[in-house]
């Protein structure tokens, strides 16, 4: 496939993608000639995001609420009315709220778990509903986190709310398997964004010591494993769970 772009004539639509892994991703995706939908619960920011593209028409910003079913399927719905079809959905919306479980709130532990895990799902389903509605095959990113493969104190919301992204996706590629669409979920690890820049000069330096590779992760590298699974280069992959971790925690 020299020469050709990998997602030339596709669509995806990506949430949280105003900034860190969801803006990197739809850079790469842009670069390769996907028309891009940014959704993003700051609808201004993913406006500008979607300018800073540079991709004129093939871009489209749009506020979401990941945690509300209307706007997850009315966001999908927009996309496809402005582009004409849905091949990819990357459900990357995530935040932390992070402190021990005895000190953490209820309010703190339901609203990570909503945005990470029911955000995942409502964005699955919706998109794999739409998937079959237009009679297309497609392809689903979830985005987990080493977190919830291992477990991180003090992130008990967290590291749950990922875990459950694994069961996710697993569950429904065998649900959709059948329509031609592939669920598959990332797990990346330390990686130079907004939301590692929180962690304290402390906890990095303790996790830079778990890392074989030596070093944290880019956004771009996470963005190029999502670009080989939303392509046909992953056309019998599904239900996968890749990890990006520099070899952290094998």
């Amino acid at each position: 496939m020299t020469g050709t772009l990998l997602l030339e004539g596709r669509t995806a639509v990506i949430t949280g993608a105003a900034q860190g892994l969801g803006f990197a991703i739809a850079q790469v995706f842009a670069r390769e000639g996907a028309s891009v939908v940014i959704a993003d619960v700051d609808g201004v920011r993913a406006a500008a995001a979607a300018a800073e593209l540079g991709i004129g028409q093939r871009a489209l910003g749009l506020a979401c609420d990941v945690r509300d079913e209307a706007s997850v399927e009315r966001t999908i719905a927009t996309g496809v009315d402005a582009f004409g079809a849905l091949d990819v959905m990357v459900n990357n919306a995530g935040v932390t709220r992070d402190t021990t479980m005895r000190k953490m709130s209820i309010d703190d532990f339901e609203f990570v778990v909503d945005v990470s895990l029911k955000g995942a799902w409502l964005g699955t389903r919706a998109a794999s509903a739409k998937m079959r509605e237009l009679g297309a095959a497609g392809s689903i990113i979830n985005m987990s986190s080493i977190s919830g493969k291992v477990g991180n104190a003090g992130q008990t919301n967290y590291s749950a709310a990922k875990a459950g992204i694994v069961g996710l996706t697993k569950a429904a590629a065998k649900e959709v398997g059948f329509a031609g669409i592939r669920v598959n979920a990332l797990q990346p690890g330390i990686i130079d964004t907004p939301m590692t820049a929180e962690l304290s000069d402390e906890i990095k330096a303790q996790r830079l010591g778990d890392i074989p590779l030596g070093r944290f992760g880019r956004p771009e590298e996470v963005a190029d494993v999502a670009l080989f699974l939303a392509s046909p280069l992953s056309s019998y992959i599904t239900g996968a769970v890749i990890e990006i971790t520099g070899g952290r925690h094998l």
